[in-house]
């Protein structure tokens, strides 16, 4: 599964420009695998926990990584 997610939402959008640039872009996006993205698997749930964001009421913020081709949103306190 991690292959078929690594290859659709990152290296098929993107021409590694040697090793290097590979090594940042999987090292990113392993990051972003683990850290940031809900599985469906675990009820939509981040696979390592975190602390909780605000409740309810608080305002959504947009994150990135790789220059916005992967997004993530937090909740700040107001």
């Amino acid at each position: 599964r991690f292959v078929l997610s690594i290859k659709s939402e990152c290296l098929n959008h993107v021409v590694p420009l040697g090793e290097r640039h590979l090594r940042v872009l999987v090292t990113e996006y392993v990051a972003h695998y683990h850290i940031e993205r809900p599985h469906q698997g675990l009820g939509n749930e981040l696979p390592v926990a975190r602390e909780r964001s605000v409740a309810g009421n608080g305002r959504l913020r947009r994150r990135q990584r790789l220059g916005g081709m992967l997004q993530y949103y937090v909740r700040v306190a107001a």
